[in-house]
């Protein structure tokens, strides 16, 4: 095939970049620089990416983290690859509802998936658990639930102050997040799934999420589903790894099991997330899980693997499994191979941990073609 033959059939994708704050745009940086590499080895798909400076910065003096019109502009992107969002300056609160969730929210971005699993090369704090026996994919509801922002507060300042944060757990939005999750699990090789709840204390909403869920279950009868309380999840992640695939939770559960299985899998500077329309009529938002780091931001060690990996799934959406699967390939041949940040036990800055990945992927994919690797590589 001649080299036209092969730029005729390149799909080119948008990527909106939002670096944001911290460390994010250092590891957006270094996502972009391997996903060019990536594109420029396999030829079979390039990306044009444009950066947009929503941050804390821009806020601290506009007053804004979006621009007006600024939802509208991202419509036509095939994806949105995010850093971090968070800034001493600014009260929490403000800078997630301001820039995070106002994408995820109009953009109904309500699955939120959260792959985990021991990478080769690295190592979990747990005994006796090698890459393979930690290997899980955690469905988060990522639009209602304890997050909807429902609520407020009344008579401020008095004794008598008021502040209510109403969860709001809608069949719908639990039907649709649990038949996603669920089909997550049928493609898994186990087809396992563990239903996260809390309906013993929570008689209301989660009596009702727990219900729909057993009503979908009947629908996968290939998948095998099993019930959790919340806390007890906790002692099941740390004591028995092995027995989890799948885990779906409302979006407060999910928010801090995904961090828990993140640091039992070796560091949160590898974990990756996707925030998803999985009716595709918005663009979807990929990030690390890290968040933005301020302590270490602009020291050049940040650990660029989530973004690695945040990408590689951001690829997967986009419809290249195979390059996906190269990708992650290449990303642990390098941990193997010992070079890694500080986190993860490692010297490596981010700048030669990039290097390195983007000299694995002209190394093995470039040999290889179409993302295919070797598993004996």
């Amino acid at each position: 095939m001649s080299p036209s033959t092969i730029h005729s059939v390149r799909k080119i994708y948008k990527i909106a970049s939002i670096p944001a704050d911290g460390i994010g745009p250092e590891v957006i940086r270094a996502g972009i620089q391997v996903l060019n590499k990536l594109a420029s080895v396999l030829g079979e798909f390039e990306f044009h990416f444009n950066d947009f400076e929503w941050g804390s910065k821009v806020y601290k003096k506009t007053g804004q983290y979006i621009p007006e019109g600024g939802l509208d502009s991202l419509r036509d992107y095939n994806a949105i690859l995010f850093g971090a969002v968070g800034d001493p300056d600014v009260p929490d609160h403000i800078s997630l509802w301001s820039l995070r969730l106002a994408i995820c929210q109009p953009f109904q971005q309500y699955a939120n998936l959260r792959p985990t699993r021991v990478l080769r090369g690295t190592s979990s704090p747990l005994r006796n658990c090698p890459p393979g026996s930690l290997d899980w994919l955690i469905v988060r509801e990522n639009t209602e639930g304890e997050y909807a922002g429902q609520g407020g507060r009344t008579h401020i300042g008095t004794p008598w102050e008021v502040a209510t944060e109403v969860a709001i757990f809608s069949r719908h939005g639990i039907e649709r997040l649990m038949r996603f999750a669920f089909a997550c699990a049928q493609k898994r090789h186990r087809r396992k799934i563990t239903v996260v709840t809390k309906s013993n204390a929570q008689r209301n909403g989660l009596v009702l999420w727990d219900e729909v869920a057993a009503a979908v279950a009947r629908d996968f009868p290939d998948v095998e589903m099993d019930k959790m309380l919340v806390d007890a999840m906790t002692v099941r992640m740390t004591l028995h790894p092995e027995t989890i695939d799948t885990m779906v939770a409302t979006n407060l559960h999910a928010d801090i099991l995904s961090d828990l299985a993140a640091a039992l899998a070796g560091s949160i500077g590898v974990a990756p997330t996707s925030n998803l329309d999985p009716s595709r009529q918005y663009p979807s938002m990929f990030e690390p899980i890290h968040g933005s780091a301020g302590d270490i931001a602009g020291k050049g060690i940040a650990n660029p693997i989530a973004t690695f990996w945040t990408a590689a799934e951001m690829i997967r959406w986009l419809g290249h499994e195979g390059a996906a699967d190269g990708l992650m390939h290449c990303v642990e041949n390098v941990c193997e191979r010992g070079i890694k940040t500080r986190d993860l036990g490692g010297s490596a800055n981010t700048k030669e941990v990039t290097e390195a990945v983007c000299n694995e992927v002209e190394s093995v994919l470039g040999q290889t073609g179409k993302g295919r690797v070797d598993s004996s590589q």
